[in-house]
């Protein structure tokens, strides 16, 4: 005797099968369920257990998704199987939800083709067999679960983290630009006041700080050193201040002063928040791929992340088009115009290529591209996190470098070259006796006799 676990919208049914005989043959079992009183002569309810409401319902379907054993279900089979000692085979849907079913009560469980076809019979003779269910209310509870089923994933989906990072680097993209704007128009609008401050500081963000700490050039004889250190190298301040005596540019007034000033922080605001943006990211890209973030950099694997849509989507792409990911119009206009197609992509940006020659780039960045199709899959998929696969593959790939930059030669650990080609044996010499030779020793054409 078999016993059939049915899962509805409406609560469990526990089904048993009547004719054991009808299962043997699970190619035709179908026939059998065509109308309601043949589907009754093969299964017959023995117990169901209806739903109070959607909460418990969601619960309830929450804890089969994730392959285990909810109370509402737990209850239902200690009250019907496990009570009446009833020992017979449980046939469920769910290979996962078995397997808990079998640890956590003792049930005997089956799963597969079979248990499987008969599901779908029971599913198609569901309102004649669920006599206590109406039509109406069935078709609500459908709806309203359907409903509940949905914003529950939407609100505890994977893919939400995945939006954060792709948000995240995009904000980067965005940042990077935008100081770069803010820090080249401050030079141009102080360089009027005071032109030879920008020669001598380069850097963009020390210089925002040195407008601010300065303002108009006439107080910097009245700024201390100390003051100054604070912010850029003794040499550097000193240098300033002998250039502030001397400098050739125009006066401004104090509302001029007041808006440089104004600029001044607001790069240097800007650039802090980026700074903390790339903190974020890094910790977010550690988490989330831990393997890719440490073979091409947390910035790199991001953006290819924000290209493809998706973790999961970027684990979908196989290894030629993780390669040339940010190349396609370059892609298709060499496809059109059949030239050489490119060699790679935003996968360009990783420090391995960079360290690569020229002519290897290609090459190296093939077998790159091999191995984040690796760890970004086992980063989507896996289960252990620690980043192991990412550091044996960087290894990888820089023992490649090394054997591509050595012409194709095994290198050694001990930096010894390969060894220069010995020939074995004597060398019996030249042997003049293979030539035709004259009596003097001269060689000839032979002639051909006729």
């Amino acid at each position: 005797m078999v016993y059939v676990l049915f899962e509805t919208t409406a609560g469990f049914a526990l089904f048993k099968v009547v004719k054991d005989g009808k299962l043997k043959d699970v190619e035709s079992l179908h026939e059998s369920f065509q109308t309601p009183e043949g589907a009754q002569k093969v299964v017959k309810l023995k117990a169901f257990k209806k739903f109070k409401d959607t909460k418990e319902a969601l619960k309830s379907v929450e804890k089969m998704l994730s392959g285990k054993v909810s109370k509402t279900l737990q209850k239902f089979l200690e009250k019907n199987i496990v009570q009446k000692e009833i020992e017979e085979e449980l046939m469920v849907a769910d290979k996962k939800l078995g397997k808990a079913i079998n640890e956590k009560l003792g049930i005997d469980v089956k799963t597969g083709e079979k248990a499987n076809e008969v599901m779908r019979c029971i599913r198609f003779q569901m309102q004649s067999l669920l006599t206590d269910l109406d039509d109406q209310e069935l078709k609500q509870m459908q709806l309203g679960l359907a409903h509940s089923v949905s914003r529950y994933t939407l609100s505890f989906t994977s893919e939400k983290v995945d939006t954060m990072i792709i948000q995240a680097v995009n904000l980067l993209e965005d940042l990077d630009k935008e100081l770069n704007n803010y820090a080249m128009r401050l030079r141009e609008w102080y360089s009027w006041h005071f032109p030879e401050l920008g020669k001598i500081i380069t850097d963009n963000i020390v210089f925002a700080q040195a407008v601010i700490l300065i303002g108009m050039r006439t107080t910097v004889k009245d700024l201390k050193i100390d003051a100054m250190t604070e912010i850029m190298p003794e040499e550097v301040a000193e240098q300033v201040k002998e250039a502030a005596e001397i400098s050739m540019g125009t006066e401004i007034l104090e509302d001029d002063e007041t808006h440089l000033k104004t600029l001044a922080r607001s790069v240097v605001d800007i650039s802090d928040y980026r700074q903390n943006l790339g903190e974020y990211l890094k910790n977010r890209m550690a988490a989330v791929a831990p393997n890719l973030t440490v073979l091409i950099g947390e910035l790199v694997a991001a953006k290819l992340i924000a290209h493809s849509g998706s973790l999961m989507n970027l684990a979908k792409q196989p290894a030629s088009t993780i390669q040339i990911l940010g190349a396609e119009k370059a892609l298709f206009r060499a496809l059109k115009t059949k030239k050489n197609t490119p060699k790679y992509g935003l996968i360009y940006n990783a420090s391995v290529v960079g360290q690569a020659k020229n002519q290897l780039k290609g090459k190296i960045s093939r077998t790159l591209a091999n191995k984040c199709a690796l760890c970004v899959r086992y980063d989507a998929l896996g289960e252990d996190q620690d980043g192991k696969l990412g550091s044996d593959s960087k290894v990888f790939i820089e023992k490649r470098l090394k054997l591509l930059e050595s012409g194709g030669q095994v290198v050694k650990a001990n930096g010894e070259g390969p060894k220069k080609w010995d020939q074995k044996g004597d060398s019996k010499g030249y042997n003049n006796g293979n030539d035709f030779m004259d009596e003097e020793g001269k060689p000839y054409k032979k002639q051909k006799q006729f």
